[in-house]
């Protein structure tokens, strides 16, 4: 593998001990890839931060106390706990305390606190063509396919060596040839109404991620085009149904104008038509009430943005509210303020 000076340095160890440490496990990393080189990325967005044990616990604060630097601006996923409110909740004080040592352990490498898993929905939104390092599986596929920026579906504790050392293996989805779509999936016969509808997206998400897995979709046949906020949830069900990291929708997403430049000339290897009952089939498998007694809803997972709280305000306003139902919205401090002063 092609290693620059720089790589070299942070190697060798003379660009610090924390650097040494990152540069270590990524190239070590980017040989199982088959990697040739390495790339420089303008962002990374850590998912390594959710508090799960002792072992991320420590990599985490073995890394911050040998002096570890992000040297790209670096956002941070959602948390272990609500710093301010996990009070409310029945958690464990010891489980606290040690969510909250990682928690500081990255704030403290110079990432920025957004604590969100929507940080495409944040001023650190990246541009096109940017090389990036994110985690979280809903904005991996947002990235990639809704703003065109370019990353891979990287594991814990590996979002944040690319983060200190600024760099990523040359592959999979960082590199153009390996982002053309895979399979064509063709809505026939949808509404254009119920294309128009919120409930669709996630319903179409999770039969497309079905269907696509580890391959890349392209879909034709949208006639509307989608908000932020539905392609937000388009993304995060495909993501969780398969591992959908890319997917182009025709004359909507920025690489697919048309069909052509979606498949980058090639053809699809398989064809497969979305019907109004394959949705329903899906529908169907996503829900699972049986009609008894409501006891909570949660909303949020990706995190609400703004209109999606104007869009709830509206619904609740003015409506009766039942006192054995208790309501939680999760979302990240900037919405919750914006909203706030809404």
């Amino acid at each position: 593998m092609r290693l620059t000076d720089r790589d070299r340095a942070m190697l060798s160890g003379s660009s610090g001990t924390a650097a040494r440490m990152a540069m270590t496990i990524l190239v070590k990393m980017a040989e199982i890839y088959g990697a040739d080189e390495l790339l420089d990325i303008s962002a990374a967005h850590i998912d390594s931060t959710i508090y799960i044990g002792e072992a991320n616990l420590e990599f985490a604060e073995r890394l911050a106390s040998q002096g570890a630097r992000v040297v790209v601006p670096t956002t941070l996923n959602v948390s272990g706990l609500d710093e301010h409110h996990w009070k409310e909740w029945p958690v464990p004080k010891g489980w606290a305390e040690k969510a909250l040592r990682h928690m500081k352990a990255y704030e403290s490498m110079g990432c920025i606190p957004t604590w969100t898993c929507a940080p495409y929905q944040t001023e650190m939104k990246p541009l096109f063509g940017q090389q990036i390092a994110w985690r979280e599986s809903n904005a991996i596929v947002y990235a990639n396919s809704v703003i065109g920026a370019r990353t891979e579906r990287y594991p814990d504790l590996l979002d944040v060596c690319c983060a200190v050392t600024g760099r990523v293996p040359a592959v999979g989805l960082h590199l153009t040839e390996n982002r053309a779509g895979n399979i064509l999936i063709r809505l026939s016969n949808i509404p254009p109404a119920l294309q128009k509808e919120d409930s669709f997206y996630p319903v179409l998400g999770h039969l497309i991620g079905k269907i696509a897995q580890n391959q890349i979709p392209v879909l034709e046949g949208v006639p509307v085009r989608p908000s932020e906020d539905q392609l937000k949830a388009l993304g995060a069900a495909a993501a969780s149904a398969g591992t959908t990291a890319l997917f182009h929708l025709v004359g909507i997403t920025p690489e697919a104008p048309n069909l052509e430049a979606a498949f980058q000339g090639r053809k699809p290897s398989r064809v497969i038509a979305v019907t109004m009952d394959a949705l329903c089939a899906a529908r169907s498998e996503l829900t699972t009430a049986k009609g008894d007694e409501l006891d909570m809803v949660v909303i949020g997972c990706p995190h609400l943005s703004l209109s999606e709280f104007k869009e709830l305000a509206a619904l609740v306003d003015g409506e009766h509210v039942n006192p054995k139902v208790r309501f939680l919205v999760t979302t990240n401090r900037g919405a919750q303020k914006e909203a706030e002063n809404w």
